[in-house]
């Protein structure tokens, strides 16, 4: 059994693995890294520090941190905030199949935030999202019939 204050040196240990390998450029530790700092885990809570890591690991095609930015620019954490360019992360990472960003970029064409509102396409996105097993995307579906 594990007692103490552990926990908290494994999360500070856990963020300065991600710190060294996200400098050598790997986008799986800058998204993580990027999640540290957005959650507070292992280093003080930084919204805009979290947008540096998810950008750098966006930029390089990462789909979860082009997710995690989109929801960055729709609430405004750590950037101004910004529906278009949150629709533009969640179209990126939706292409790539990342099934929250399909569930994200059919919510924007479902209430016209950061797009011209249209159901058909924010059906296709919550529909693809849905037969991935996103539970939010099923129960939408399921209320509207799709």
């Amino acid at each position: 059994m594990l007692k103490g204050k552990v926990f908290p040196k494994i999360i500070r240990l856990r963020f300065i693995w991600y710190r060294k390998a996200a400098e050598q450029g790997l986008a799986e530790a800058q998204k993580e890294l990027g999640v540290c700092y957005d959650n507070g885990a292992g280093v003080p809570q930084d919204y805009s520090t979290a947008v540096y890591w998810y950008r750098k690991a966006a930029e390089q095609g990462l789909a979860a941190a082009q997710n995690n930015l989109g929801l960055c620019y729709a609430t405004g954490n750590g950037v101004s905030q910004n529906y278009s360019t949150a629709a533009y992360w969640y179209r990126k990472a939706a292409e790539q199949g990342d099934v929250v960003a399909q569930y994200n970029l059919g919510v924007c064409y479902a209430t016209g935030n950061g797009v011209s509102k249209d159901m058909s396409i924010a059906q296709f996105w919550i529909k693809e999202a849905a037969k991935k097993g996103d539970q939010d995307a099923m129960d939408v579906c399921r209320k509207r019939g799709w």
